[in-house]
């Protein structure tokens, strides 16, 4: 198995928040193994620019979002690394919304790797029952990898509901 990870985000967003690409590399690397899967991964950290446009591009969504997944090969071939796919997550976004999703900034990070890792290996939340799967196997690979431990008390899969004010 194999995770390229690199940070290319423009000088500025770097300068704002400081991402540890090995750290990243090896929670990337621990889920996959995790999950049993084998082949390559590219984990980027891009700017908030980039991925408004990726978003546009292939989900149709405009403005910036925190991760998007793209998996790649459907069917290993025979003596071909198996290319799993591509994770591109924006430390903007999570840096603009951690305090009502994961509790911090780090956790956040944390989440949206393994978020996804397992969006890139066919997990899904469009319907209700896969929604609970897949936070049931993002809780367990952060419990196993992130924290070593049970998560923090602040720490939400979910978005918190808007203040009804």
């Amino acid at each position: 198995m194999s995770v390229v990870c690199s940070d290319e985000r423009p000088r500025y967003e770097r300068d704002e928040i400081t991402i540890d690409v090995d750290r990243w590399r090896t929670l990337a690397a621990a889920a996959l193994d995790s999950e049993r899967a084998d082949g390559e991964l590219t984990l980027t950290f891009i700017g908030g620019d980039e991925i408004a446009d990726l978003n546009l591009e292939h989900i149709g969504k405009s403005g910036p979002t925190d991760v998007l997944s793209f998996p790649l090969d459907d069917e290993p071939l025979a003596g071909v690394p198996t290319l799993l796919g591509d994770i591109v997550v924006c430390p903007a976004v999570a840096a603009e919304q951690f305090t009502e999703h994961a509790g911090t900034l780090d956790d956040e990070l944390a989440l949206l790797v393994v978020h996804g890792v397992l969006h890139v290996l066919g997990h899904d939340h469009a319907e209700e029952a896969e929604a609970t799967r897949m936070r049931d196997r993002e809780l367990a690979l952060l419990i196993e990898h992130h924290w070593q431990g049970e998560p923090p008390s602040a720490f939400r899969q979910g978005h918190a509901p808007p203040d009804e004010n």
